[in-house]
């Protein structure tokens, strides 16, 4: 299974979203062809109520933590209740910046 199918499999286990979008922003970036390195996740999920903004970022960490020691150097966040993501959603998901890490 491929690092991107382990991230929405977990995502999808801990946290039950109405709304799960992974993208793999490897390309962007200075390595190798087919590289599964940057992600970047949008999540969103009733189990974010009541949480702030450090602990669901925490949430998340920790149930990819395996995938973070081992095989993925960047992972931008977006976490959102359903409520929060119907207000967001008019601005859609945010974009990561351009790497400036060289080479892209």
């Amino acid at each position: 299974m491929v690092i991107y199918q382990i991230i929405e499999q977990k995502l999808r286990q801990a946290f039950t979203p109405t709304f799960l979008q992974v993208t793999n922003e490897s390309y962007k970036h200075n390595v190798a062809e087919g590289s599964e390195s940057h992600f970047n996740v949008t999540v969103v999920s009733s189990l974010f109520a009541e949480q702030r903004l450090l602990q669901r970022h925490r949430a998340v960490n920790t149930v990819l933590a395996e995938e973070l020691a081992q095989h993925i150097h960047a992972l931008a966040i977006h976490t959102y209740t359903p409520q929060e993501w119907s207000e967001q959603q008019a601005e859609q998901v945010p974009a990561s910046p351009n790497c400036y890490g060289g080479g892209k």
